[in-house]
């Protein structure tokens, strides 16, 4: 039908403003529940952290003053200016975090160290960001970088570094939120000692982790109405505090208090810097949870509830302290009514709970990011929720930071030493975001070195304070979030360093063309039915692995795929342009590759639909190909050599080089004959039963009647047909990597003991794929890097 034509076009931009107003609206509320649980929860311990040790015996109100107008502008210039003006605008396709400005520069600039980029990777649609033309300084900066690889692993490990605080983050938000709500029974049953409460936060965190595996979203719809109502209640008890207690603290908003403050405390000044910075806890969470969210949505929230909110929360502690400075140890608890005490107790704890929800998401994210640009140790990934489909769970890591939340709950027992090690996590990640903010500034958004410099020293000079009073109080708990930090990033540097080794390796001991097509299409030996798919990380040329086959086998499948499953630094690859098709050898040969690309954000769906999607790309491949000059002008694929995009999603209807037909009824015999033996296919039906979540959906394939199709390219088709009716096979490496003997004793190290021990301690490849056993074929290679 066609559309009504009675409609005015001046209409129609109102209504779509509205639409997308009332989107973001909605997207600001539920962002309440996952974006700001941590950051609203501050006001629990800042103040009694910033007046900690001797500066507890100088707090008057010339100082409560001081250090409410240090938080009034902290707020104000990191989380509202920086984050809310700035950052937010440096998304990736919609995604945030340290991951996203670093696939970002590696898009722009060749800073990546894995050398498995192709050019038609750059043809993803969200591949290009922004404006694409280069200004000459900064294409000549962008070359000084791209000529020294030491540049380039020095930014690698400046990211890994705040990834590792963020997973830092992980394991201290939980373990402060938690205990600092918990304490609160102190102030109303003065008989509890620090030991039940211990226990008490405890129990509520062990419960906390426990329940990751159901998902976020199954208790979502509870997330913002118990965030929302936490902000109005700290907003409400403030409002109170101001007008009761002092009304003149409204007047510390001015800066000249902050030099008061200065004067009055001197250079115990720093001491109580690493309190105040723990009002932007929770601020990377702003760009960390971007892909949920929009940016509108999120400055809406931030800017007209949370915001506000906060700063008269802690105006309003500022104006009781003002007036009563001896209750600076418990001062948010102190502060509040006796009427509304107990039910501001259960929201506070609710409130800790949904912020430790949200970092700890947060964190399995950025490990599956770590984990898709290789750099973290593969790992069991459970997507949690079929409608949100960024929220993971990742049993190994939970369990992780279970027992070391626990350990730092039970080993500090203290607010105090644990913000301090809080504070400095929270600060160095931020450190890291600017210092990346600004070279995207001059390489993505094509502006001044300058004016990114001038960025760059502004928020440096605030987050260099903060960060230098947080290294004061590294022998009082700040130690534990570089340690934390250390083994993480060691961790993650190891891996990414030994799979680099590995993957040069096969980029030097390819197999040679020339060796292959001097053995013919039979390649020396038997070809029996069916089709071999071979694993490698290789996007060009013939893997080294390939050469045992041929030597020592006596057959190999009449078909041959080299498959490469690789993750582009985009977050998400449509699935029109997943796969890339290509050949490998001339056309007797029956030789093929497909990449299999994925977005650092991708969900590797387990839908056993691989095997025939693959078939049809390749059938869609072949026939394209015998119709070049057209094949290369079409609309929905691009070529890059003898490679080509096919689309995998193409409506059954339309003209397609292959006709599916379902074989439902897995237990009937085929049309089509088997070359299986019926002791192979009973086997694929033991299998088949006992794990049925990996159960592929069996189709068979027809040819439409074409009768000018090129009788080569049908010949071609019908050895492809039959080859996937006899069956498919999975062959992976079984890989040892080890040093050269010529290798120094610190390479020899990380090699033969932490890559060794990472590999024999993680999923295996054939798990992480989603391979099934019974049709599995391992080869043992040794790799000497």
């Amino acid at each position: 039908m066609e559309p009504d034509s009675g409609i005015s076009p001046p209409r129609n931009p109102p209504q779509l403003s509205w639409v997308n107003l009332s989107r973001n609206l909605l997207l600001a509320y539920q962002s309440f529940g996952v974006v700001y649980g941590d950051l609203s929860t501050s006001p629990l311990y800042v103040f009694p952290l910033t007046f900690t040790g001797k500066l507890q015996d100088r707090v008057n109100e010339e100082v409560i003053f001081g250090a409410f107008s240090l938080i009034f502008w902290t707020l104000t210039t990191i989380p509202l200016l920086k984050y809310v003006f700035i950052v937010l605008s440096a998304d990736d396709n919609g995604e945030g975090g340290t991951f996203a400005l670093y696939s970002l520069l590696c898009r722009y600039a060749k800073l990546s160290l894995l050398p498995n980029q192709q050019a038609a990777d750059e043809e993803l649609s969200a591949y290009r960001y922004g404006p694409s033309l280069h200004s000459a300084t900064s294409s000549s900066f962008k070359r000084f970088l791209e000529k020294h690889k030491k540049l380039r692993v020095a930014l690698l490990v400046v990211v890994l570094f705040g990834a590792s605080m963020v997973i830092g983050d992980g394991v201290l938000t939980p373990a402060i939120s938690v205990l600092a709500s918990v304490s609160g029974l102190k102030q109303a049953e003065n008989k509890l000692t620090d030991g039940v409460v211990i226990v008490i936060a405890c129990v509520i965190l062990v419960g906390l982790f426990a329940l990751q595996h159901c998902g976020t979203h199954r208790v979502a719809f509870l997330f913002a109405p118990v965030v929302i109502v936490w902000l109005v209640s700290i907003f409400s008890i403030g409002l109170y505090n101001m007008v009761h207690w002092n009304p003149h603290i409204i007047r510390a908003i001015s800066p000249h208090y902050i030099i008061k403050f200065f004067r009055e405390i001197g250079k115990d000044a720093w001491i109580s810097f690493g309190g105040i910075l723990l009002c932007t806890t929770g601020t990377e969470a702003m760009f960390a949870d971007l892909g949920h969210f929009t940016a509108s949505s999120i400055r809406i929230a931030f800017g007209f509830v949370v915001y506000p909110c906060l700063v008269f929360q802690y105006m309003g502690q500022a104006a009781y302290l003002s007036k009563n400075p001896h209750a600076i140890s418990a001062s948010f608890y102190e502060s509040i009514p006796d009427l509304v005490f107990w039910p501001v107790f259960v929201i506070s704890t609710l409130a800790a709970i949904v912020g430790s929800q949200a970092i700890i998401t947060a964190t399995f994210s950025i490990v599956k990011q770590c984990q898709a640009l290789c750099c973290f140790p593969r790992v069991k990934v459970v997507h949690t929720s079929k409608h949100m489909y960024g929220q993971v769970y990742i049993p190994e890591i939970n369990w992780i930071l279970m027992i070391i939340t626990l350990s730092i709950t039970l080993g500090f027992r203290e607010t105090s030493l644990i913000g301090n090690a809080y504070g400095l996590a929270c600060m160095a990640v931020m450190f890291v975001t600017t210092f990346l903010m600004a070279l995207v500034i001059i390489f993505v958004w094509q502006k001044s070195i300058l004016l990114a410099v001038l960025f760059l020293l502004f928020f440096w000079f605030i987050e260099g304070a903060y960060l230098l009073a947080a290294f004061i109080k590294v022998p009082q708990g700040g130690w534990v979030p570089l340690v934390l930090s250390f083994i993480f990033m060691m961790v993650m540097y190891t891996w990414h360093y030994g799979t680099r080794k590995k993957y040069n390796f096969d980029l030097h001991n390819k197999v040679s063309l020339k060796w292959l097509l001097g053995l013919g299409p039979s390649l020396g030996i038997v070809r029996v039915p069916g089709i071999g798919l071979i694993y490698s990380e290789l996007a060009t040329g013939v893997p080294a692995i390939f050469s045992h086959f041929v030597t020592n086998l006596p057959a190999f499948h009449k078909v041959l795929v080299f498959v490469c499953v690789k993750s582009v630094p985009v977050p998400y690859v449509s699935p029109e342009e997943r796969f890339l098709i290509g050949r490998v050898c001339p056309r007797p040969y029956r030789m093929y590759r497909c990449i299999v690309r994925y977005g650092y954000k991708d969900f590797r769906r387990e839908d056993g639909d691989f095997e025939n999607q693959l078939i049809q790309s390749i059938a869609e491949f072949i026939q394209m190909e015998a119709v070049e000059p057209q094949f290369c002008g079409s609309d929905t694929s691009s070529v890059d050599g003898r490679m080509a995009v096919i689309s995998t999603t193409r409506n059954p209807q339309s003209n397609s080089s292959l006709v599916i037909a379902e074989d439902v009824d897995i237990g009937v015999s085929s049309s089509i004959q088997s070359s299986r033996s019926s002791t192979l296919q009973s086997l694929h039906s033991v299998f088949d039963d006992e794990n049925p979540e990996l159960r592929r959906r069996r189709v068979r394939f027809q040819l439409p009647p074409n009768p000018g199709m090129d009788p080569a390219v049908r010949e071609e088709l019908i050895d492809l047909i039959h080859a996937k009716e006899d069956g498919v096979a999975y062959i992976v490496g079984h890989s040892y990597v080890k040093a050269r003997r010529t290798s120094s004793f610190l390479k020899k190290f990380v090699i033969d003991i932490g890559y060794s021990f990472l590999r024999k301690n993680c999923r295996g490849p054939s798990v992480a794929l989603n391979i099934p056993h019974i049709s599995l074929i391992e080869v043992g290679m040794i790799y000497y890097v």
